[in-house]
């Protein structure tokens, strides 16, 4: 894991070096995940093209994308994939930033224990929901498939639909779990440093920071909920990407050949 540092992109990283199963690595230079790349500063521009980007992947809903759209690295493709459609206007994960932009609205929303329940649905979501598995689907046939990396993954603050993007990608390829979880995890460390201006807005308007760091954060405890309904409904990662997302031990084979060096 390398964090890449641009400023205008927080929690932008290379997933590749960690260590699978049988002592092989995971690729650098081909999977990358982040925030959204409205924001990213012309200073910027230059070490992101120089990633070599082919594809961005982007989770986001319709809303999120007009809302604040893209500015692609040069020579890249935008594949847009709403893994939240079938949730509508109701996902959290999707709205947090207007949602957190109000104290009454925040605390009607998140107050009570009610963001942890929001972000535990979504992340059964992920796993079962049609339009999370149809997208999830083409994220990894699309990785899996000739010209398509090095690819960026992201969603808007790249944490929740990106980040079980990504803990399912290094399940599958033979991760260790503890080091998914340490991959999930670093969003605290790269993300949240960035929000101290939200935190501190949020607190002058009479919010309670409490309500923000579940939200704006990530939780082992939302992970840990997309893993028990993987292995509820599919036993193994190699099963939920085949029975599960239709991506047979073939695409799956294609996959490992792609993202892990020898």
């Amino acid at each position: 894991m390398t964090p890449i540092p641009l400023t205008s992109v927080p929690n932008l990283r290379d997933v590749g070096g960690y260590r699978t199963g049988d002592g092989a690595k995971v690729r650098t230079g081909v999977f990358y995940r982040s925030t959204d790349l409205s924001r990213v500063a012309d200073a910027d521009m230059p070490l992101l093209d120089g990633l070599g980007i082919r594809t961005v992947y982007d989770l986001r809903t319709a809303d999120e994308r007009d809302a604040a759209p893209d500015i692609l690295p040069n020579g890249a493709r935008a594949v847009a994939l709403d893994v939240l459609a079938d949730k509508g206007i109701r996902s959290i994960p999707a709205q947090m930033l207007q949602v957190i932009a109000d104290p009454m609205i925040a605390e009607r929303e998140l107050g009570g224990g009610r963001a942890i329940e929001y972000f535990e649905g979504s992340y059964r979501d992920f796993v079962a929901m049609p339009s999370a598995v149809s997208s999830y689907r083409e994220l990894f046939g699309g990785l899996a498939s000739n010209g398509n990396t090095p690819a960026l993954v992201h969603c808007t603050t790249g944490k929740d639909r990106t980040g079980w993007a990504t803990a399912a990608l290094l399940l599958l390829l033979g991760v260790a779990e503890d080091d998914v979880f340490h991959d999930y995890l670093l969003t605290n460390e790269l993300l949240l440093p960035a929000f101290a201006g939200v935190f501190e807005k949020f607190v002058d308007a009479g919010g309670d920071p409490a309500l923000l760091e579940p939200v704006l954060g990530v939780r082992e405890q939302y992970l840990q909920v997309s893993l028990a309904v993987m292995r509820e409904r599919y036993g193994t990662v190699e099963r939920y990407f085949s029975d599960g997302l239709g991506l047979d031990a073939g695409v799956q084979t294609l996959l490992r050949e792609r993202m892990i060096a020898d």
